[in-house]
């Protein structure tokens, strides 16, 4: 097909009359030509003379020119982009030297794609100093617009002009910046929804870059609540300055929610980074931000999330004391014992300050400035200040078992950019393919009573399945515990329960008037959900249900959607009973759907109509519970809907017969299959279809 051809290139309409003076020159013109059309060209082929050896014929042609050949028994065949093009230019040399064209065609029997020229092999600038002037404008207008979100924080100019910040780069080998920037540009013309930012010194040389996904932007606003930030990467000394952005789904999986390269540790990077995260994630905040023991980072998290709680993660506080404390290596059992009691077994602050300047007298700390420093951001990492906070799993002892270190399998210590930017793609496409299984599971599979308890019940009817596997832990650990009541006729009732699996004690109190309970070890703080000494406490005082505020919708399967669960613990599992009901459903109305081109027209429109129908129901009432929240999930999922509907339509068949039919028997198939599905259904079920997971829009969000 024809594209508009730049002036420079009409001459080739009568090509007879250009003369070149290699072939070289002319298969530099060629490719001019073809970057302004938009293909990728190659060099077909070339020919020497027989008696001087000269080249005196040479074919070039587009990159889509001829047709795949492939042997039957080809191992790991590289795909290929040859479709029968016939565009071309055939070029020979006269007896003066000169070259000519002797044969030109023209038309291409495929898109040409002007705009994304420059990422043809063949167009692609090996030096990585020079850029194409309207990639270049693009990029400077992106940092421009970023910029400009930066007014609100009245001293960022002051660490622009500071001396100590000049000329800091990315320190990357030769092609490294290119290929990067190349990746995050392809990335958003293939998906207008990734963000992405560049940051550049004084000698606009690259100094941070920020990157996120359409799908972490989409998982921020749903899961949010808790956000690390790890530098782990990048403080390690790793091979590349990465840190990342990582939260955790309804299935307690790592999500990614931002990638970056820095330069260096200063407060203007941290600044920079946080604010452009900020903007990319629709200007709102986490509820709580972990992040290592760090000046800088907490000088920009004060300034960028005011509202955030700010806290650092245990591992990174304890992975530290090794190194600070190095010099009493002779003591250093006897340290760790103090210091574990001191953290843990500490069941009130004042419990703690006691324990804490008596250790820091005890091993003479008190004029260690790292130590003092970790006594002044106490109520930032001690477990007796945390009664208020939710880590959903995050905050941990040890590294290994964190959720941020699932990314460890990609980066190690010698993992180049480029190794990197080859798997960025891989690395997303993991942690879709996880997260569809984990849902699909979800919809398809009944979780296995281990007691005849009646939490466990109450919860496997409401949580997904990997968090309902832990907390059935819980329910069956509560057997290895003992309780006594310390008060009498106090409120709270404080009981002391002893857990025989780890030989220690724990304080439980517990408010009956007020449905609150706490525990000192703290589970529900750290993971999210109540602990075996507080189920003991439960069932002794009579209480058989978990208190509706100790459930959370984040780790429910209704976590994605966009009403708030109610308090009321009967409103909770009924939510949660109609959403797997209509997942179930989907996916069979899907399987029904995909048999004919008629079956699926029918159940994309019905399916239509029904997406319209319930999000104009329910954004009234939602309206009711986020007022100044624009209303986003349910217009983007008909949109999409719609979308894909009305590419089908194209290369549908309009003829719909038999609708009334089709109708009854999928219906009649949805009913006999839930049913079954019901009564039978114990172990795993295979994928019915292919799933698109690495897609933005996943397979979860089709039934919003």
């Amino acid at each position: 097909m024809d594209s508009s051809i730049g002036t420079s290139y009409i001459i080739l309409a009568s090509h007879r009359e250009l003369e070149f003076e290699s072939h070289e020159a002319a298969y530099s013109y060629y490719k001019d030509y073809a970057k302004s059309v938009g293909f990728g060209t190659a060099k077909l082929s070339s020919r020497r003379s027989r008696v001087s050896k000269e080249f005196i014929d040479a074919k070039f042609t587009c990159i889509r020119y001829g047709n795949k050949q492939q042997s039957d028994d080809a191992i790991n065949p590289r795909p290929s982009p040859k479709i029968g093009c016939k565009a071309s230019m055939h070029v020979k040399r006269r007896q003066d030297g000169k070259w000519y064209v002797y044969s030109f065609i023209k038309e291409h029997n495929h898109e040409l794609l002007p705009a994304q020229a420059h990422f043809f092999r063949s167009h692609r600038n090996v030096d990585p100093l020079k850029t194409d002037v309207g990639r270049k404008r693009k990029n400077l207008a992106s940092v421009s617009k970023l910029f400009s979100a930066y007014q609100n924080i009245d001293f960022l100019e002051g660490y622009m002009r500071n001396q100590h910040d000049k000329g800091r780069s990315l320190v990357l080998e030769e092609g490294d910046a290119q290929v990067l920037l190349e990746l995050l540009m392809h990335m958003q013309e293939e998906n207008p929804r990734f963000f992405y930012a560049v940051d550049l010194n004084e000698e606009h040389r690259l100094r941070n870059v920020f990157w996120v996904d359409a799908k972490g932007m989409e998982d921020f606003s749903n899961f949010g609540d808790v956000v690390s930030f790890d530098t782990t990467y990048f403080t390690n000394k790793y091979k590349i300055p990465l840190v990342l952005f990582i939260g955790v789904n309804h299935h307690i999986q790592p999500t990614l929610l931002g990638c970056a390269l820095i330069a260096d540790e200063t407060v203007y990077t941290f600044l920079w980074l946080m604010q452009t995260w900020f903007i990319a994630m629709g200007e709102r905040a986490p509820q709580v931000m972990l992040t290592d023991q760090n000046n800088a980072i907490k000088a920009a998290v004060a300034t960028v999330f005011p509202t955030t709680r700010h806290c650092f993660c245990l591992w990174h506080v304890l992975e530290k004391l090794p190194r600070h404390l190095e010099y009493l290596s002779l003591w250093h059992d006897s340290l760790m014992l103090k210091l574990d009691k001191c953290i843990y077994r500490s069941w009130t602050e004042d419990q703690f300050e006691k324990r804490w300047w008596k250790m820091v007298d005890k091993f003479h700390l008190r004029e260690m400035q790292w130590v003092l420093s970790l006594y002044e951001d106490r109520k930032r990492w001690v477990p007796v200040f945390m009664r208020d906070i939710s880590f959903a799993g995050f905050s941990t002892a040890l590294r290994s078992d964190s959720l941020s270190s699932s990314f460890d399998k990609y980066v190690h210590g010698e993992t180049s950019l480029r190794e990197f930017i080859e798997h960025y793609r891989v690395i997303l496409e993991d942690r879709y393919e996880e997260e569809a299984k984990a849902d699909f599971n979800a919809w398809h599979e009944t979780p296995e009573l281990k007691s005849p308890s009646p939490f466990e019940k109450q919860i496997s009817l409401v949580y997904t399945h990997e968090v309902f596997k832990k907390f059935q832990v819980e329910v069956l650990g509560a057997a290895a515990c003992h309780l006594k009541k310390e008060n009498e006729d106090q409120v709270p009732a404080t009981y002391s329960v002893k857990d025989f699996e780890d030989n220690q004690n724990y304080m439980v109190e517990w408010n009956e008037a007020k449905s609150d309970i706490y525990c000192s070890c703290r589970s529900f703080e750290y993971k999210g959900y109540l602990c075996r000494h507080a189920i003991v406490v439960l069932q002794m005082s009579g209480v058989f249900n978990i208190p509706s505020k100790y459930i959370l919708q984040r780790w429910t399967n209704a976590a994605l959607s966009r009403l708030p669960i109610s308090q009321k613990l009967d409103e909770v599992q009924s939510k949660v009973r109609r959403y797997n009901d209509l997942c179930r459903r989907a996916i069979i109305l899907s399987e029904e759907g995909s048999l004919s081109q008629e079956s699926y027209n029918l159940a994309l429109s019905a399916i239509k109509e029904a997406l319209k129908q319930c999000a104009s129901v329910n954004n009234s009432v939602e309206n009711e519970y986020r007022p100044n929240t624009s209303i986003i999930r349910a217009d983007s999922c008909v949109e999409r809907v719609s979308q894909f509907a009305n590419t089908q339509e194209k290369a549908a068949d309009p003829r719909m017969t038999n609708t009334t039919k089709t109708c009854q028997s999928v219906e009649t198939a949805l009913e006999r299959q839930i049913n079954e599905n019901n009564a039978t259904r114990k172990g795993k079920v295979s994928f019915a279809g292919a799933v698109n997971v690495g897609s933005q829009d996943g397979f979860h969000q089709m039934v919003c």
